[in-house]
Order: structure tokens, then C-alpha cells, then sequence
């Protein structure tokens, strides 16, 4: 399914909270605290020419968050990024003055830091950013995870050091009672998504993500003409296309939001034109994905920057992995999780479709990016699906 942006709202300036957040100077800090970090490394950015050729278009570009600061996911640069800003403005407070990333590992700040505890709730990925995040300020973290998310992905989070809460019901329920938990506790709630009243968080965990789009265009001779980003609650599309339609202004890419067809909260948004809840219908194999309500702040950012939104089946999430993982021609071996390549599989089937095609205006000339958010954050489950160990494909990168 594909649904145009027909909103009075498309094309129109983002609203100032918004601008601020995904702005410039907001991405510079963004990067400025990430570059601190002992362990960064850009991720790639691959040109896979054989698909693009395939696909009938000028160019395809992949940027790889598979491998982005240990973690294996694009979540790795909000949750985190998040946590420590808000130790360094609780540390700024007691000591009266602004106190930078330099100062992270400074006795003081160490000790204001333990005496805060910072909670959320997760599919996998955005929990262990935050985990991550407390435990290089020696705070502590409380990650609340329903039934849903794999054992590997907990122990994954668990491995920080965080404590693990068990929750009933999915990942929207999980957020409910984080929300609850944490005021009656006092405790620091990092959301990626956001709700009425809480907003200035989930907009700093998406500053974070804007620093793909930094990164990526240093690497571009060429804006790309269309992007294909991958939405749950929304938080990664909105940060991605807001901040693009920023740096980018009237040369900005066609942003459209993918989503899997069994949970697709931001197209049913798209089509009521406010931010929609969806009945819960079975489970998608794309996980990460997997949300019924969609972030407050990244649907008002994609009711203005999100030109179309469309849905993707199970088989597009699965053929996607096996074919990253078994390139054709001298396209690089590409490690994508279930969730990682929902923005290629939409790609696939829009390009694939001729009415698709048009709508989008998606032709020989246009140069599509898409950003693989994931790797294989589950190994068990990657090699059930793709039939390969994660393993066995990074000998082909070898």
C-alpha cells in the first residue's frame, strides 16, 4: 500500500521545538559528544550498483548502522547520546556552571551521575543504547522489556548492567508503564517516543540520529533524490527526513516512511490525519518495528517532511536479509536484522510497481538512500531467517 502526503501541513517549515531539535547547531553537539566517545568510528556508506541497475535507477546507497558503536544498531546514537546529556545538565546544575563532554569521567560528575537512575522501555535496541549510556556515566538503568523481545536481545542489555524488568503485553503497554513507574520513582524516563507533556527527551534521543545524515552527506557528490527510512513509532524517519529537509532545504530527498503491513501506526496516522492507534494484529518479523502508537513529535515532523508512506509484507523483510547477505555482481555483503532493511524492501516493491514507480517519481535519474538500522542484534534468529551465520557473512567482508 502506498499513500501520498496530502496533508495542508506537507511541505510546510517545522514547527520551532521541532527545528531546534533537528537542527544544525543541534546535530553539531550531537556529533561533538559522539566524537568523545572512545570507540567511534563512522559507519559505511556502500554503493550497491548492481541492484540499483536492477531496481532501474541511477544509484542505490546503503548506510551500514550495523555497526555503529558496538551495539549494532542506529539506536546506539540516541538513547545513549540522551543519557549522558541529561547527566551533564544535572551536573551543570550542582556545580553552576555548563560542564562539556570532556568532564564526563571527572570524580563529581561520576557522583552526581550515580545518584540518577535512568529508565525505558524496548524492543531490544533502544535499551541497550540507554543501558550502554548509564553505564558509561556510572549511572544506574532500569530497562522494562515485554514478552516479545528475544532472550539474546535481553541478555544483550542485561550485559551493562542494567536491571531487567519483565512486563505483560507489547512494547506500547511496556512504555505505559515506564511512564508510570518512573513518576511515581522519580526516576529519569529516556523514551524514543513521546506523548502530551513529554517531548524535549525524545527529541534529543533524535537529535542523535541526525548525525547519519551528517555523516552521509560528506560522503554523497550527489543529495540523493529519494529516502526509504523505516519507521516504528516514527522517532528515526522523522529525525532522518527532518533533518535533511533542514540541511537540504528545496533540494531535500522524497522521504518515505516504510513500515510492516501488520503494524503500521504512522500510516494510519497518514490516512486519519492525527496520530492514530492501531489494534494489535499478529506479530511482524520485523521487531524493532513492532509499535501501535506512533511518537507525537515525529508525527507532527512527518505530517510536514514525510512525502509518502507505504507498507511492506513479512516475505519483503526476509528476502531483503538474504539477498544483503548474497550479493549479485560486485554489490558488497551486507549484514541486515529483520528489521535493519525495511527501508530497501520498500524501495523493492515500490520500484517493482508501475503505479508505485510514478507516484514516487522514482526513474532512471534518481538516486535513493536507504539506511540498514540494524545488524544481526539477534544471531539466533538472523541465521534461522537467512539461513547463514552472521559469522559466515562477514568472511565475504573479510
Amino acid at each position: 500500500m502506498l499513500l501520498l502526503n496530502q496533508r495542508p501541513e506537507h511541505n510546510q517549515p517545522l514547527v520551532a521545538a521541532d527545528a531546534e531539535s533537528l537542527g544544525v547547531a543541534g546535530s553539531e553537539r550531537a556529533e561533538h559528544y559522539l566524537k568523545a566517545r572512545h570507540n567511534h568510528a563512522e559507519t559505511p556508506l556502500h554503493a550497491l550498483p548492481a541492484l540499483a541497475d536492477e531496481l532501474g535507477i541511477a544509484a542505490l546507497h546503503v548506510k551500514d548502522e550495523g555497526q555503529r558503536l558496538g551495539l549494532g544498531s542506529f539506536k546506539a546514537l540516541g538513547g545513549a547520546y540522551a543519557v549522558i546529556r541529561l547527566v551533564l545538565e544535572e551536573a551543570g546544575k550542582w556545580l553552576g556552571r555548563t560542564v562539556d563532554i570532556g568532564e564526563i569521567n571527572d570524580a563529581k560528575v561520576r557522583e552526581i551521575a550515580s545518584s540518577m537512575i535512568f529508565v525505558c522501555a524496548t524492543d531490544g535496541n533502544h535499551g541497550r543504547s540507554v543501558a550502554q549510556g548509564a553505564g558509561l556515566v556510572g549511572a544506574r538503568s532500569v530497562i522494562f522489556v515485554h514478552a516479545g523481545v528475544s532472550r539474546e536481545r535481553v541478555a544483550a542489555i542485561a550485559r551493562f548492567g542494567a536491571e531487567i524488568v519483565q512486563v505483560e503485553g507489547g512494547y506500547d503497554h511496556a512504555v505505559r508503564e515506564v511512564a508510570r513507574v518512573g513518576a511515581e520513582r522519580g526516576w529519569k524516563i529516556v523514551s524514543n517516543t513521546s506523548w502530551p507533556g513529554y517531548e524535549r527527551v525524545p527529541g534529543l534521543v533524535m537529535q542523535g540520529y541526525t548525525v547519519i545524515v551528517r555523516e552521509t552527506l560528506r560522503h554523497m557528490a550527489e543529495p540523493p533524490t529519494h529516502v526509504f527510512l523505516q519507521a516504528g513509532v516514527g522517532g528515526f524517519a522523522a529525525a532522518i527526513a527532518g533533518h535533511m529537509a533542514i540541511m537540504l532545504g528545496g533540494r531535500r530527498p522524497k522521504a518515505v516512511v516504510v513500515e510492516p503491513v501488520r503494524s503500521a501506526c504512522v500510516y494510519a496516522s497518514a490516512e486519519a490525519g492525527r496520530p492514530a492507534t492501531i489494534a494489535h494484529q499478529q506479530s511482524t518479523v520485523m521487531a524493532m518495528l513492532e509499535c501501535a502508537e506512533p511518537s507525537l513529535v515525529a508525527w507532527r515532523v512527518l505530517a510536514r517532511v514525510g512525502d509518502a508512506f507505504m507498507t511492506v509484507e513479512e516475505e519483503d523483510a526476509v528476502a531483503v536479509m538474504r539477498r544483503l547477505a548474497r550479493p549479485l555482481g560486485n554489490d558488497p555483503a551486507i549484514i541486515s536484522g529483520e528489521s535493519g532493511g525495511a527501508g530497501l524492501a520498500g524501495l523493492i516493491r515500490a520500484a517493482g510497481d508501475r503505479r508505485m514507480r510514478a507516484a514516487l517519481g522514482l526513474d532512471s535519474h534518481s538516486r535513493v538512500l536507504v539506511v540498514n538500522s540494524e545488524g544481526a542484534t539477534d544471531a539466533g534468529r538472523y541465521a534461522e531467517l537467512v539461513g547463514v551465520r552472521p559469522d559466515d557473512v562477514l568472511m565475504q567482508l573479510a
